[in-house]
């Protein structure tokens, strides 16, 4: 008796009529589905029937991929379609086949057919099945339950079925890049909001030791420079009774010679004036230095107002003058400048000294280092990388460790741009060159060059991202330029951009509107 496919109530797992047979493109797979979640056929025969039962079976279902094999009811083997009509098309084999058991055409296509567990995903199925031998890349697949039965699923609907996983895998992978984005543009802001907070702590912070040290200097000092005046008045009053009385008396008594002798008398009418002149040059420099301080932190402008630029670049030079000589090696760093006809800008003058501070202090920095590094007094760590590790002094970190939105040279309109030209930086003197100029368009540039080492290319993409430093922990927190960066574009509508190549110098080139926008 001929078997039948029989519905899933009594042998099949699934619907297996071509009707009822469920289609991999309609099924809801995942990544994580396994071949039990695959249309399947489960039709079996016993090795013992004729050969012709084999032939009547694959024209009653034109889609049967294979059959398979049992003896005495315990799998024996899988025949598949095309290797069946594949021999059975050999003359004769049809006559000679068709009415002896199974059992002996069997052996004449006998291939070994690995089975594999309904519970692979489908994906590793599909990998195991493409590194089968060429004779058996098309076959069918053998699949064995968990209750130890078999059932085959075609090639063809494997990869059906793996195609669709790949796409959906495509979908939830441009999903999660989206949200991805996402979550990096909230972290970005974070950062933003976080710079910005310790920005204004630090300024807040720096305002008040400003304000501190200026009120606690200038009262003292004033009292000095006051009296002074007084005290070289009197003094010089004194030493004119005292020639007077030389003049009149020209050979005193023997004790008043001893007590001239003592107390080198030529010598303290000569030198006193000197002593009290430098006095009065001291105090005038410690005003001086006030004023500059007053100038920098600008503590009673907390709005924007009319400035020179001029002047905040000066104070800012005058707080880092001592800075500029190098006691160990006896060479000092020269300042060119080459100011301009600049009206008054408006601005916010305290962010912007800092900008002009954190730039400078890095020029600084990277200059002396090189100094010190080419008289063998510094480890042999490369002058350029650190280049980019200098803090500054206001905020603890180097205007090339920036933070901030990114490089202005690759995102912005580049600035017109001057040759920085120093190949020979260490043969020559040292100096940091700042140019100024109004350009018609009512926009203040104000350039900051050096003749130092440079930054590395590698670098340069980095300069304004928020916390980069390539100082060692705990030596900077890498917020020097990205903070410069914020003050420029965003406080002030500019534009900040960085030229350098190694071996030939540092540019900055800071470029700002003459009135802000409101």
């Amino acid at each position: 008796m001929l078997p039948e496919i029989l519905p899933q109530e009594s042998r099949f797992e699934s619907m297996l009529t071509i009707d009822g047979m469920t289609d991999a493109n309609e099924s809801n797979l995942r990544l994580e589905s396994t071949l039990q979640e695959l249309p399947f056929w489960e039709v079996e025969i016993e090795i013992e029937r004729p050969g012709n039962d084999l032939v009547m079976l694959f024209n009653q279902e034109p889609l049967l991929p294979g059959i398979i094999l049992n003896n005495n009811q315990h799998y024996a083997g899988m025949v598949s379609r095309r290797k069946f009509f594949e021999y059975m098309s050999h003359p004769y084999s049809l006559a000679l086949f068709s009415s002896r058991p199974i059992r002996i055409l069997y052996k004449f296509f006998h291939l070994e057919m690995l089975p594999l567990s309904e519970d692979m995903l489908i994906i590793n199925a599909t990998q195991a099945s493409l590194q089968r031998p060429p004779e058996i890349a098309y076959e069918p697949i053998l699949v064995k339950t968990t209750s130890g039965k078999y059932k085959l699923v075609d090639f063809h609907q494997l990869l059906l079925a793996h195609s669709q996983i790949h796409v959906l895998t495509l979908i939830e992978l441009q999903q999660v890049e989206e949200q991805s984005r996402v979550a990096k543009a909230g972290f970005n802001d974070l950062k933003q909001n976080y710079t910005r907070l310790i920005q204004n702590e630090k300024m807040a912070a720096l305002g008040q030791l400003v304000a501190g040290i200026a009120h606690e200097i200038n009262n003292p000092v004033n009292f000095i420079a006051g009296n002074l005046v007084h005290a070289i008045e009197y003094s010089q009053n004194l030493l004119a009774l005292i020639r007077l009385y030389q003049q009149y008396y020209p050979e005193p008594e023997a004790e008043i010679q001893t007590v001239i002798a003592e107390i080198e008398l030529d010598f303290l009418t000569t030198d006193l004036p000197r002593l009290l002149t430098s006095m009065e040059v001291g105090t005038e420099r410690i005003k001086q230095i006030i004023l500059s301080l007053r100038n920098f932190s600008r503590l009673d402008e907390s709005d924007k107002k009319l400035v020179d630029i001029h002047e905040g670049i000066d104070s800012t030079l005058v707080i880092l003058e001592s800075r500029l000589k190098n006691h160990q090696i006896g060479e000092s760093i020269n300042i060119i400048k080459e100011y301009g006809d600049l009206p008054k800008v408006e601005c916010y003058a305290g962010l912007l000294n800092q900008v002009f501070m954190n730039i400078l202090a890095n020029a600084i920095d990277a200059i002396q280092e090189s100094l010190v590094s080419q008289h063998g007094l510094l480890p042999s760590r490369s002058v350029s990388q650190r280049r980019g590790d200098a803090k500054s002094e206001s905020d603890g970190g180097n205007p090339h460790d920036v933070t901030g939105a990114s490089v202005a040279v690759a995102r912005y309109e580049r600035l017109p741009v001057r040759v920085i030209s120093h190949p020979s930086w260490v043969r020559d003197k040292a100096q940091i060159c700042i140019h100024t100029k109004l350009t018609d368009d009512k926009q203040v540039i104000i350039r900051i060059s050096d003749n130092g080492p440079g930054i590395p290319e590698s670098f340069q993409n980095q300069l304004f991202d928020p916390f980069f430093t390539t100082k060692p922990v705990g030596k900077g927190t890498g917020l020097g330029l990205s903070i410069s960066y914020q003050i420029v574009v965003q406080k002030h509508g500019g534009k900040l951009q960085c030229i350098s190549a190694v071996g030939e110098g540092t540019e900055f080139i800071i470029k700002i509107p003459v009135q802000l926008n409101s």
